[in-house]
């Protein structure tokens, strides 16, 4: 087997030499300036760029898409954008959508930290949260691994974990 071995349909279990990086997570908003304050302040995000207006691909697929927004914190991006009218609104529950997303940090004094910051946010008053739950207690496995989780502003849900290396 080379080292450059790609999947095929005979042999579907060999992967790319590299596989393809996380690039960024969309997020529709109903309210963008509330989302993008959270994000700046939570995650200490700053603005690269703003559009106001997209491709034909992009309206076809986002159809009301009036303003996207990426924010970036370190490696990590987000894409916030709002939508006008059919599609606008806040998906059902009930239907398929990410159920969470897991962000891994340095130690267990920075999963502290994170929920710290995140209970002091949600406490300001400044926000609102389309799920009104405090974030959880902080839970340790058997394996030691640290989690917590807790909703953005939109109701997405975020995993906190800090996995020791033994894990």
């Amino acid at each position: 087997m080379t080292e450059h071995a790609v999947a095929t349909l005979e042999s579907p279990r060999l992967a790319p030499l590299r596989a393809a990086a996380f690039h960024h997570l969309g997020i529709q908003t109903a309210d963008l300036d509330n989302c993008v304050s959270w994000y700046q302040d939570f995650f200490g995000c700053k603005e690269n760029w703003s559009l106001a207006e997209f491709s034909e691909l992009t309206t076809s697929r986002l159809p009301g898409i009036v303003k996207l927004v990426e924010l970036r914190a370190g490696g990590t991006r987000f894409h916030l954008f709002e939508r006008a009218g059919e599609g606008a609104e806040a998906p059902d529950p009930g239907n398929a959508q990410f159920q969470h997303v897991c962000m891994e940090v340095g130690s267990p004094a920075e999963i502290h930290a994170w929920q710290r910051h995140w209970i002091k946010l949600y406490e300001s008053g400044r926000y609102h949260f389309t799920r009104d739950e405090p974030a959880t207690e902080i839970v340790t496995d058997a394996d030691g691994v640290q989690s917590f989780y807790a909703f953005d502003v939109n109701g997405l849900e975020y995993e906190f974990t800090w996995i020791p290396e033994a894990a």
